[in-house]
């Protein structure tokens, strides 16, 4: 046991330092640096220390929901160690699946002569674009599917957000969407394998996605915080901004199911619940009402299969809300 726990532990101090994680460090401080200009359009004078306490203010960094998001990250990590692995969540077979299927439909064919800076980019820029539909369409169910909604409600009962709020989420969520990444990473790989050949790499910063890693570079970490960063509505028409991703998590139910876009605003326009900073003035976090059941870690992790298994019992868990 004692064991598990340090090994876990330790996995989770090594966030900081794996440009795959949301909080690694220079994304940290990316965001940091891309919070001094709001900083500086609401004060006069600029300090360090002034712009330490607007970007980490005690009263949001020592509330209640984010001592939930920090204990959220923590049990987590636990859980998925002590039973994920039961449960075998790989690309590998799915991308053989998808390789052998063209070539049953189609039959062989020999890989198409690209230079390999051509099949990077092309590799990259398919993976990156199916990654962010999917993750997009996966984020539209279970905001649209009752069942689904009472898990993923924890996400939304957050009353404050900071960068760890990306953690506050239920296993059952976390399984879902550990089986996203599978099937969209196999079905890319599989196509890719198929047309292109078993030469496959993408172009990368640091072992992570470049698309991914800008994607966090230029702000993710502002997506779940007080600070509203907004890229101006040409912009926002193409790429979700920080400021659009918090009118996401908006207690106003005019606002719940609008934005659901990780990096790209094409898919909110293409299902009609896009909208920009500029539409929305003053915003507070929740989901008004319905956040009871909330309060305590173990409401966080029991209430979801209560309401889900109520839905289940009368039969309104697949229709649409």
């Amino acid at each position: 046991m004692f064991d598990f726990l340090s090994l876990n532990v330790n996995e989770l101090t090594q966030y900081l330092f794996d440009a795959n994680k949301r909080i690694y460090f220079v994304y940290l401080a990316s965001a940091l640096l891309l919070a001094i200009p709001v900083y500086r359009q609401k004060n006069t004078q600029y300090t360090l220390s002034g712009l330490l306490k607007f970007a980490l203010p005690k009263e949001i960094y020592t509330h209640k929901s984010a001592c939930h998001d920090y204990a959220l990250l923590v049990i987590n990590k636990l859980i998925k160690s002590a039973l994920f692995p039961a449960v075998v969540i790989t690309m590998a077979p799915i991308a053989i699946a998808v390789s052998s299927g063209l070539e049953w439909v189609f039959g062989y064919i020999e890989p198409i002569v690209l230079s390999s800076i051509t099949i990077v980019t092309i590799f990259t820029v398919f993976l990156f674009v199916a990654d962010d539909f999917t993750r997009f369409y996966l984020h539209y169910l279970l905001h649209k599917i009752p069942f689904l909604w009472e898990f993923h409600k924890v996400h939304h009962s957050a009353l404050v957000l900071t960068p760890f709020t990306i953690y506050r989420s239920h296993p059952v969520e976390s399984l879902i969407y550990a089986f996203r990444m599978a099937i969209t990473q196999g079905f890319v790989v599989g196509v890719c394998y198929y047309f292109l050949g078993p030469t496959l790499k993408m172009y990368d910063i640091l072992g992570a996605n470049a698309f991914v890693f800008l994607f966090n570079f230029f702000g993710s970490n502002l997506r779940h915080s007080h600070i509203w960063l907004s890229w101006g509505d040409k912009i926002e028409s193409w790429l979700i901004s920080p400021a659009q991703h918090q009118i996401h998590h908006s207690d106003n139910p005019e606002h719940y199911d609008a934005n659901f876009g990780a990096a790209l605003a094409l898919w909110d326009r293409l299902y009609s619940c896009h909208i920009k900073a500029s539409q929305v003035k003053n915003i507070s976090f929740g989901i008004s009402g319905e956040h009871q059941g909330h309060h305590s870690l173990r409401q966080i992790y029991l209430e979801p299969f209560k309401k889900a298994g109520q839905r289940l019992f009368t039969g309104r868990f697949i229709y649409w809300k």
